[in-house]
Parts: C-alpha cells; sequence; structure tokens
C-alpha cells in the first residue's frame, strides 16, 4: 500500500484517491485521524465551524451522562469508525452515535461493526450535502434505526426513524419535545440547540427526571 500525501482540513470534505481495504484504512497513521472510507477510497473530513463544535460536545455529554445513569448503552463520535455492512460498503465516523446494551457485541477493538442504534450528524457548511444525501443514504440502507440531523447555521433539525426500511421524518409533539425512538425516555426540545450558551446539561439530566 502506497500513501498518498495527505490533504488539510478544508472547508469540503476531500477526496485522496488512496484506495486500500476496510483493514488497511484502520491502520492508517494519525494523520488520517479524522477520515472515513466510502467505497473503498480514504476521504478526509471537511474542517468543523464552532457551533458543530458545541452542538457534538453537548450531545455527547448530555447522552453519555444519560446513558451511564439509565445503562442503556454505549455512547461515541468521531473519530471512532461504524462500518455499516460487514463484507463492503462505506464505514463513517458519526458526531455521536448510542450503541444500546442489546447490541454490544457490535463494539469492537477499533470500530463499530454494524449500524448504530442511533446517529447524530451535525451539518457544518461543507458537509451539508454529505450528511442530507449520502450519509442519509447509507444509514438508510445500513439499517441504522435513528438519524438526527442538526443544522445550526439553518437552526433545523430533523428527526428519522426507520420504517420499513426507509426513513421517516417525525416532528416535536405539540409542547416542542422531541423523544428519541431508540434511547428510551430520552428527550429534547430542539428550540434549545440555538440558545447560547446551550443549556446546562446537569439542568436537562434534571428536567429529564434521571437525576
Amino acid at each position: 500500500m502506497s500513501l498518498a500525501p495527505v490533504p488539510s482540513l478544508d472547508v469540503f470534505p476531500r477526496r485522496t484517491g488512496l484506495r486500500v481495504s476496510y483493514d488497511e484504512f484502520l491502520q492508517l497513521g494519525d494523520e488520517y485521524r479524522h477520515a472515513e472510507w466510502v467505497n473503498g477510497e480514504v476521504v478526509m473530513m471537511a474542517a468543523v465551524t464552532t457551533d458543530h463544535g458545541l452542538i457534538t460536545y453537548w450531545f455527547a455529554r448530555l447522552l453519555g451522562d444519560y446513558c451511564e445513569i439509565t445503562k442503556l448503552g454505549t455512547v461515541l463520535g468521531e473519530p471512532v469508525q461504524m462500518k455499516l455492512v460487514a463484507t463492503s460498503g462505506s464505514g463513517r465516523a458519526p458526531d455521536v452515535f448510542v450503541v444500546l446494551k442489546a447490541n454490544e457485541s457490535r463494539v469492537q477493538k477499533q470500530f463499530i461493526n454494524g449500524p448504530a442504534d442511533w446517529v447524530i450528524e451535525v451539518i457544518s457548511p461543507g458537509t451539508r450535502r454529505v450528511d442530507r444525501i449520502d450519509k442519509f443514504q447509507e444509514y438508510e440502507r445500513g439499517g441504522g434505526p435513528e438519524y438526527w440531523i442538526i443544522d445550526p447555521e439553518r437552526k433545523q433539525a430533523e428527526f428519522y426513524r426507520l420504517s420499513n426500511g426507509r426513513y421517516e421524518e417525525h416532528e416535536p409533539d405539540a409542547q416542542g419535545v422531541y423523544h428519541s425512538s431508540s434511547v428510551d425516555g430520552f428527550w429534547i426540545k430542539p428550540a434549545w440547540l440555538w440558545q447560547r450558551p446551550l443549556p446546562s446539561t446537569i439542568d436537562v439530566l434534571r428536567e429529564m427526571k434521571v437525576i
């Protein structure tokens, strides 16, 4: 395997032209830490915005604490890789994702072997097409039960659940609350996501009555 020069992070995902097996991809060095394996090619991930970082970290903290308290599953995120199909397909590194206890055998040493039970992608301007189209279709085909797309720039949150092999969008209830279909008892008010600063995760967990 001959390594190509490493592209720097850019506004948009960057194709490297480097085609490797998935096992070879997992062995690439730290310079490829923020990369994904897409149809056999190494693709460097795009640079992210501050809003992207704030929301991703908030979700990781909130979901991580929630799943630790309730013992429902494991919360991971980029750069941890998720391989959607055991024998072919693509390997992605979602921003935040949950693997429930029932599927904990999917958690391997270097990657998640199969779809997470819930994936959250936070859009930056250069990833809008990837998150809304490419990853949407891959997660749908791969059998991911729940997919949330958060777009800070447009202040949009979309919530999808897999039904008969297709993602169907679901809306918050009349009180502006949206309940996860995968993680029992977890809910948010989408309006929280556009607040600055974001709500205290401790206060949210108290409102959920888990602490």
